[in-house]
């Protein structure tokens, strides 16, 4: 009989195969005696450029930009100064080269735990880094993924940006991992690969390599020990509804016609052919941040208009939503030069940051406008971590300030989501950010795995939040969109369109998916299934509705 795992579904679809495990990271040797500290620490040094250039040459072979943009923000960790000032300093200790990189790691790592947030996020990118520096130093293979010739569901404990950029998708057709969360790299590489996937799956480990299991993506659900039988049924399963999917095209609506925007999620320009390719009406959300990333001072005016030019041209006759900085606290910057903070993910970010740094937001908004008088585009402006009334009132003065058209705040805390009709009545459209919405709803840390039940995005509070949002949509008359992942979920998409929701942003390559599962249920089935989706005793039993 199969066992029955569950985890997070983070990428939906099912299917099945053995199931195969990376290759694992590095054992440390037994320390030795370092007898030239400067020799030792050119060693360390040269380690981690050559892990920094190897990541970069990934990242310049990438077809996609989101998997580009997170190799090179992992390479740009592993080439901060204060890393190698780190590794310096346990050399002059007393250390070798591989037992200081993993000191300087350590470190690192329990700073960006005890940060929590988006740092806490790249807990596993410190860890890959450190275990492909050990390896270029011990002159052994760096992790990595397997290539057995046949397809595969591929495990661990977590995944790195740089474990699953080269992925074969002839060969890898899951993601199946112990730890992680909804906003993982995993869970964003596996969206952008288009691949099912499930994080934060107990017992997985205890799996044998090579078992049969059955993934879907959709409910989190892993069974383990299947037969060839239910192998080839999910494969042709899987085969059916792809192809009935991909041969739908046009814009997103119900079965009855009730349309729904269907969206796309973009860093840069880079993003937009895969928009294209999926027939994406507009850009639900332009992260405006990947800009800002690497950058020791803030990028001037010409710079922005530049970059927004190019994504405004790309999409041309297309609604483009652009979200204002999204960066401090949690997310830091180091043109922000912010102190730190003992609680981050309560702490200065997103609007918030310009209550501090005023001219950021500013000479933001000036370049949006400049980029949107030269090209004519549809663009529409929202500001991030909005909370009250007087914050959504003084943003969307400074938008029609600069000569912006729209002016629209994201719902990501509990108290802007009650008082969306308030908002209403100063902004012209609503953003529904639902990884920092369910964050915040059920105080639960995104990377902790022991609470990954409260992060799914079928609780029903959480969902009676988004309907209190559709509502005062639907009372106003205006706009009210959902850009988290849980846009991205085909099954949870009817049930997000019955709360009011009026469009869906999400990795382009889960689109066609997601259109299929709207003209599949009326507009009438989409409220009946919300109804009882928010009444129902927990996720499970929401889900349960349409699974």
């Amino acid at each position: 009989m199969a066992e029955v795992l569950t985890g997070i579904g983070v990428c939906a679809g099912t299917v099945a195969g053995p199931l195969l495990w990376i290759a694992g990271a590095p054992a440390l040797p037994a320390p030795t005696t370092v007898t030239d500290t400067e020799a030792e620490v050119a060693r360390a040094e040269a380690a981690l450029a050559s892990v920094v250039a190897e990541l970069e040459r990934r990242a310049d072979r990438a077809t996609d930009g989101t998997i580009a943009e997170v190799l090179r923000a992992e390479a740009m960790m592993a080439d901060d100064d204060m890393l190698r000032e780190g590794v310096r300093e346990q050399i002059e200790a007393g250390q070798d080269a591989s037992h200081a990189i993993d000191g300087a790691f350590a470190s690192f790592r329990e700073a960006f735990t005890a940060a929590g947030g988006y740092l806490a996020e790249r807990v596993a990118d410190l860890d890959d880094l450190r275990d492909r520096a050990v390896a270029v130093l011990l002159g052994l293979p760096m992790p990595g993924v397997p290539s057995p010739g046949h397809p595969y569901v591929l495990a661990a404990r977590d995944l790195a940006p740089a474990d699953t950029a080269d992925l074969d998708p002839d060969q890898v057709v899951a993601l199946v991992t112990e730890v992680g969360g909804p906003t993982s790299h995993t869970a964003i590489l596996a969206r952008a690969l288009g691949l099912p996937a499930v994080v934060a799956c107990p017992g997985v480990l205890a799996v044998p390599d090579g078992t049969l299991v059955l993934v879907d993506g959709a409910t989190g659900r892993v069974e383990a020990g299947v037969d060839e039988v239910t192998v080839k049924a999910a494969t042709e399963a899987a085969r059916q509804a792809s192809e009935a999917a991909s041969g739908l095209t046009g814009p997103g609506e119900t079965a009855d016609g009730y349309g729904v925007k269907l969206l796309a999620n973009v860093g840069s320009a880079k993003n937009v052919p895969a928009a294209d390719e999926a027939h994406a009406e507009g850009v639900g959300l332009f992260r405006t941040e990947l800009l800002f990333l690497d950058r020791a001072q803030e990028p001037t005016h010409d710079e922005q208009v530049a970059a927004y030019r190019e994504v405004f041209t790309a999409m041309t006759g297309r609604r483009v939503v652009i979200r204002t900085l999204d960066a401090g606290a949690d997310k830091p910057l180091p043109f922000l030069n912010q102190d730190g903070e003992p609680n981050p993910a309560l702490g200065v970010r997103g609007l918030r940051v310009a209550r501090q740094r005023p001219q950021v937001l500013t000479t933001q908004l000036a370049a949006i406008a400049e980029a949107r008088a030269q090209t004519g585009a549809d663009v529409w402006v929202m500001a991030p971590m909005v909370s009250t009334l007087p914050e959504a009132k003084e943003f969307a003065e400074a938008v029609y300030a600069a000569g912006l058209p729209k002016a629209g705040v994201m719902i990501e805390v509990p108290a802007a989501a009650l008082r969306a009709a308030d908002l209403l009545g100063v902004v012209d459209f609503l953003s529904i950010g639902t990884n920092d919405l369910s964050q915040y709803t059920f105080a639960a840390d995104r990377m902790c795995g022991d609470l990954a039940d409260l992060l799914d995005v079928w609780q029903p509070a959480l969902l009676q939040l988004i309907g209190i949002c559709g509502e005062a949509g639907r009372a106003a008359g205006k706009p009210v969109g959902v850009c988290g992942e849980a846009a991205a979920d085909p099954l949870l998409a009817p049930i997000l369109v019955g709360l009011g929701v009026t469009s869906l942003s999400m990795s382009p390559r889960a689109i066609p998916q997601v259109r299929a599962a709207l003209a599949a249920r009326t507009e009438a089935d989409c409220r009946r299934l919300a109804e009882q989706a928010v009444a129902a005793p927990d996720a499970a039993g929401a889900r349960a509705l349409v699974s």
